[in-house]
């Protein structure tokens, strides 16, 4: 049984964060385990509020999780601000994890800031380097610095949700220099909460299920769209629904 680790926010109505996670590790045939960076109020409507979580307790419940679990892959997800940063960069760099899948989020679908503007600027230069992959949707792209995430030796998928048209392509750019690109059918739905989440946290899964990268982001595109497709009349909420399996 292999330990995927998912460093997250909470969302209260568990159709996001570090509750979908688990939901996509579980289901994939993994062992979930996590660290939680914030607490947010928020449902299908939107985020209501943000609580970031103290960096040291942050440190705490990594040093929690490192010192007894066999780690073989991290999903990183919300980092609210600079300090919870710091010491997630910090750990990762006592406990080096093989493969460490990073879904930067910034902005909720709903519009919330969910991540300081301080804190973009040194997940940059200080966290992605770390990593195996970087999962930014079109808008987040257009903030970072991709040119020096491939230089850093890191891949990143840019994921084409807000694109127009009916095809929708997630282009994946290897660390090599190689360029693979995923595309599909664009699903009609009002469900599409926790969309982000659920592939960061199944390829971070297949990653550690011993699946080439490349491998690991079509199965996870498989794996999400079976997911929308089984949440369009979930019913839940009254907003954007959560996705099912």
């Amino acid at each position: 049984m292999e330990v995927v680790l998912s460093i997250a926010g909470s969302d209260s109505s568990a159709g996001a964060g570090i509750q979908q996670d688990l939901k996509t590790i579980t289901a994939l045939g993994c062992y979930g385990a996590t660290v939680i960076t914030a607490i947010t109020s928020q449902n299908t409507m939107g985020v209501q509020h943000v609580m970031p979580v103290p960096g040291h307790v942050v440190s705490s419940q990594m040093e929690s999780v490192f010192t007894d679990l066999d780690v073989k892959a991290v999903k990183i997800g919300m980092i609210p601000n600079r300090e919870v940063a710091e010491r997630i960069v910090a750990r990762l760099r006592n406990n080096p994890c093989k493969y460490v899948v990073y879904d930067p989020v910034m902005i909720s679908t709903s519009g919330a800031r969910l991540m300081t503007e301080d804190c973009i600027d040194y997940v940059q230069r200080e966290l992605m380097p770390l990593c195996t992959l970087v999962t930014p949707n079109i808008p987040e792209a257009d903030v970072l610095d991709l040119r020096a995430l491939q230089e850093a030796g890191v891949a990143y998928l840019v994921k084409g949700g807000h694109a127009d048209g009916e095809m929708m392509n997630d282009t994946l750019c290897l660390a090599d220099g190689g360029r693979q690109v995923y595309s599909s059918q664009r699903i009609i739905t009002a469900n599409l909460h926790g969309t982000g989440c659920t592939l960061s946290s199944a390829i971070a899964t297949y990653l550690a299920k011993g699946t080439s990268l490349t491998e690991s982001v079509l199965l996870a595109k498989e794996y999400i769209k079976k997911a929308i497709l089984a949440g369009r009349h979930l019913g839940v909420g009254h907003g954007n629904g959560p996705l099912w399996f």
